[in-house]
């Protein structure tokens, strides 16, 4: 009862903090198009034997995708990922898989080498790590001459990956220095961040900085190149953890989001070794009618111009399985830098000896400002680097490295809440419309195998495809993107697309009502394309209409043939009918007239089904999708009924060709010979028979077929014959033989 309570007091806490507009229902956005896997369109590469498709590296210089898997690293064309230019493998010896069997993990999927990082060092090399059978372990990799070439200059990589190649975990390569984000000891209870580097630096061990994470993501933002106030570049860290404010109720977890200073060389004294501005800090995700938080599952960063206009796009799920929507919230790097450098901090309450919660702050801040990386400010104290910063400030960010103010979505709303399966992935794209305007194009992986191509217009979001890439029960596990490609894999395989297919649009309603940002309908070529410069003229024929969809000026279409079908009477008519948008309702007419849902007919969203069709079901049918006020035919049926007199003459006609059919079988076979033919068998049959008599010598009687047949089993059971004394043959009639073959033999 006592735990109950908590749980509901949480959910109280939670829902006034979080929550605005309660009474709101959650919106939820269906895709217009959904495409099946057999049309995505796309180019898929596996290779046999080889699995879990998870690790990326783009090397533009190169044109080639690096693909890291379970022991196996490849080297594929980014034009088009169908060809191999080159592969190495890096499996574990049977020594390292028995000592991983022997610490209780499983021989065949635990204990391999699933390859985690890949990134481009500054020298043109590559720095690998893979889990080693759980010994983490890095090396370095070269493409020459058309190879993968593994150096052999294995290092040890724990805190750089992970363990366990289930575990979540983050890195990023700044300035060929790797910042990580794992776990450090092979039960994965000691989690860290860290630079490894001749200036290392972790996190403190202490769930006050990190309790029980699961890292997401990792973003190196440039702020130190124009920044007014003299301010140092971030690394940003975001991941999920256990709220340590809610610790006096119950357990329940919250999206973080962290960040450290790039040029931070951790304290003299306090924080030796450990870093110095390590703050962090709540990452809200607001959806109606949700009590329990969002959680983090991947973030991407875009940022069109300098560092200032920076936006994190991250996707969210529910923590839990009662909930079915996901979401994808924005947020601009002001605003996560105001809670940073302007925001309260929490602190640590003990109350009644026994419990700690976690309030805000409201004693005197240090100066300079604890977490806050060497700027102008620190520079004007004679503080030209974090060494120099005094314990006062460094024992502050050491106990309460958690601000009081959450970072909030921009407008404090999501950008994308659908209901169903679970988001995975997220990259974004941006796109050029026609009138110049520019759009940032979502592309999120789900759990569902299947990718959603999105765009939000002035709060109005937006699905324009639900492309299908994989089976159902393969989550989409990495996102990665290129100019106009998109690089999806999966546990079985990695897919290229493109980002903008086009050619899925067949008509210009169709194209228009899409309010794709790549795509217009060009009226001189008759098509659906992409957009592209030479279109951005007064004198283009294009036609795109991304804010209300706008199709007026398409051209009008002829209505589709009709298609005669016949049916008998009291059978169940199915007339089929695809509109080519989710978001269109569908409507049938008779004879011009509409029809309504009955116990006759009932109105699929694929087909019209006419249950016990009589006679007086025949007509002519249409069917037409409305879509934003705009009508388009389908298709159209003329229904006609068999009268009784043609079912019967057609029936007798049926019949007797059955039975012809069965006829002209039975005589192919010889189960019904003809007369004549019957004749002529029986006379041949009888001359064979007479002329092998007649060439028998005088002192040998042939006996009768059936008295040699007994004769011979006689000598078997008797008397022992070889075969060279009698031998049989098939005479015409079928009956067997015996030829006379030695004369000294006695039958």
């Amino acid at each position: 009862m006592m735990f109950l309570l908590a749980v509901l007091c949480v959910l109280c806490v939670w829902s006034t903090a979080t929550l605005t507009g309660g009474s709101e229902s959650t919106p939820n956005t269906i895709p217009r198009k959904t495409v099946p896997v057999n049309s995505n369109g796309g180019r898929l590469f596996r290779q046999e034997g080889v699995w879990n498709y998870t690790t990326m590296l783009l090397r533009e210089d190169l044109n080639m995708l690096i693909l890291g898997a379970r022991e196996a690293i490849f080297a594929l064309d980014l034009d088009d990922i169908t060809v191999k230019k080159a592969m190495v493998t890096w499996a574990v010896t049977n020594r390292e898989q028995k000592e991983c069997f022997s610490k209780g993990k499983d021989a065949v999927n635990d204990c391999k080498n699933y390859i985690r990082i890949l990134h481009k060092r500054n020298d043109d090399r590559m720095y690998v790590c893979g889990t080693k059978a759980f010994t983490p372990t890095c090396d370095y990799m070269s493409y020459r001459d058309g190879n993968l070439i593994l150096e052999g200059k294995q290092e040890d990589g724990k805190g750089k990956c992970p363990f366990d190649p289930s575990q979540r975990y983050t890195s990023e390569m700044v300035d060929g220095v790797l910042y990580s984000a794992t776990s450090l000891n092979f039960r994965g209870s000691e989690p860290i961040m860290m630079r490894s580097s001749e200036e290392y630096l972790r996190t403190e061990f202490s769930s006050t900085w990190l309790n029980e994470p699961n890292f997401i993501h990792m973003a190196h933002i440039r702020e130190g190149d124009s920044n007014p106030e003299g301010d140092d570049d971030k690394i940003y860290l975001f991941f999920i953890e256990t709220a340590v404010e809610y610790d006096s109720y119950t357990k329940v977890e919250v999206s973080r989001i962290a960040r450290v200073c790039k040029g931070d060389l951790g304290g003299q004294r306090t924080l030796q070794k450990k870093w110095t501005s390590f703050l962090k800090a709540r990452l809200d995700c607001p959806i109606p009618n949700n009590n329990l938080p969002l959680l983090v599952q991947d973030v991407f960063h875009l940022c069109p111009g300098d560092w200032t206009t920076c936006v994190f796009y991250a996707v969210f799920t529910p923590q839990l399985e009662s909930s079915q929507y996901s979401a994808v919230c924005a947020y601009k790097i002001e605003d996560i830098q105001t809670v940073f450098s302007k925001g309260k901090f929490k602190a640590p309450v003990t109350i009644e000896k026994s419990f700690v919660k976690w309030v805000m702050y409201s004693g005197d801040v240090p100066d300079p400002r604890p977490g806050a990386c060497i700027d102008n400010h620190a520079r004007g104290m004679r503080l030209n680097k974090s060494l120099d910063l005094p314990d006062k400030t460094l024992q502050f960010v050491r106990d309460k490295p958690l601000m009081d103010q959450a970072v909030k979505a921009s407008e404090e709303k999501a950008l994308l809440v659908k209901r169903g399966t679970a988001f995975t992935r997220i990259v974004v794209a941006t796109a050029t419309a026609l009138n110049g305007t520019s759009h940032q194009v979502m592309f999120i992986g789900t759990k569902s195998g299947s990718v959603l191509k999105a765009v939000n217009y002035d709060g109005e979001m937006v699905i324009m495809e639900e492309i299908q890439l994989f089976e159902p029960t393969e989550p989409v596990k990495i996102l990665r993107l290129y100019n106009t490609k998109l690089y999806v894999g999966s546990e079985v395989g990695v897919v290229q697309l493109s980002i903008s297919e086009c050619g899925r649009y067949h008509t210009c309603l169709d194209c228009v009502l899409a309010r794709d940002p790549f795509c217009g309908w060009d009226l001189s070529a008759d098509q659906c394309s992409t957009i592209n410069s030479t279109h951005r003229t007064r004198t283009s024929t294009m036609i795109q209409s991304l804010s209300n969809g706008d199709a007026s000026r398409c051209p009008q279409t002829d209505d589709s043939k009709s298609v005669s079908v016949s049916f008998f009477p009291d059978n169940t008519v199915k007339l089929w009918c695809q509109p080519y948008s989710n978001l269109a309702q569908v409507q049938w007419q008779l004879n011009g007239q509409p029809i309504k849902a009955s116990n006759t007919f009932q109105i699929l969203s694929d087909s019209l089904m006419i249950i016990n069709a009589s006679a007086d079901a025949s007509g002519h049918y249409t069917c037409s999708s409305v879509e934003r006020n705009y009508k388009t035919q389908h298709v159209a049926y003329d229904l006609k009924s068999f009268k009784k007199e043609n079912t019967l003459v057609a029936m007798v006609v049926v019949l007797s060709l059955i039975l012809a059919i069965l006829v002209i079988w039975n005589l192919c076979k010889g189960h019904l010979p003809l007369p004549f033919c019957l004749k002529k068998v029986k006379d041949a049959e009888n001359k064979t028979e007479q002329s092998l008599y007649e060439n028998q010598p005088p002192e040998h009687i042939l006996p009768s077929p059936t008295e040699n047949l007994n004769s011979n089993n006689n000598h078997v059971n008797g008397q022992r014959y070889s075969s060279s004394q009698l031998s049989t043959t098939g005479g015409f009639s079928g009956q067997i033989l015996l030829k006379h073959k030695d004369s000294e033999s006695e039958i």
